[in-house]
């Protein structure tokens, strides 16, 4: 990861334009290609971002201090640096990822035990399905024989649907996988989750941890 702070002016060009005044900043280069811009006034979200897959290039010569971020829909975030305070880049490895509630837990097992609730035809691959960043809750099929990836959340936030692009992004590299596509999961979905997910073609379910656990106990009696 590459910690940026610097006096910069930010501009967004894609479906909308967007621009940020001079100011002091902290710019985040992720290791999975991801940019994003944080102002001092807020727990955790950016004041702008691109998530990947993205390009950055620095500029040389008449555009020195001009960073220009691209994505696969040729959309840019174009950052004008007027002042660098502090650049310093640090390897964090691979990450183990979130350790679930019990609550999360309980629900990726109870949806593994009946997956059909995802859908007629469906069928378990395994739980925990490991990949070089982190498990996947959930990988099985579909009717159609596709291979479907399933992050469960409890409370379903723009954090999980970027974790499952992440997810989807690599196991589509694998060609006795893909195609794959992904399924967000939770027992509540943020209205700005699902627009996320639906804009990058991820699937939404909403998940009844009571009903689970009923079917789960259905199994034990005879009538």
């Amino acid at each position: 990861m590459r910690l940026v702070i610097a006096r910069c002016s930010v501009d967004y060009a894609g479906r909308l334009t967007a621009h940020l005044p001079s100011a002091p900043r902290l710019i985040l280069v992720k290791a999975d290609g991801s940019v994003s811009i944080h102002a001092d006034d807020r727990a955790y979200k950016p004041l702008n971002w691109m998530s990947p897959p993205c390009t950055l290039k620095e500029g040389t010569g008449d555009d020195e201090g001009v960073w220009t971020v691209v994505n696969k829909a040729g959309e840019k975030l174009i950052i004008t640096m007027e002042e660098i305070l502090h650049d310093s880049s640090h390897e964090l490895g691979v990450d183990p990822g979130l350790i679930k509630d019990g609550v999360e837990a309980h629900l990726q097992e109870l949806l593994a035990d009946r997956i059909e609730t995802l859908g007629d035809g469906y069928t378990l691959i395994r739980r925990e399905y490991m990949t070089a960043i982190g498990p996947v809750d959930i990988l099985c099929r579909d009717a159609d024989g596709q291979t479907v990836a399933v992050e469960i959340k409890r409370r379903g936030e723009i954090d999980g649907v970027e974790q499952l692009t992440r997810y989807l992004d690599l196991l589509n590299r694998d060609p006795h996988l893909a195609p794959v596509r992904g399924i967000f999961a939770a027992q509540e979905i943020k209205p700005q989750a699902r627009v996320l997910a639906t804009d990058r073609g991820i699937n939404c379910q909403l998940l009844d941890y009571d009903a689970l656990r009923g079917l789960e106990d259905d199994k034990l009696r005879l009538f």
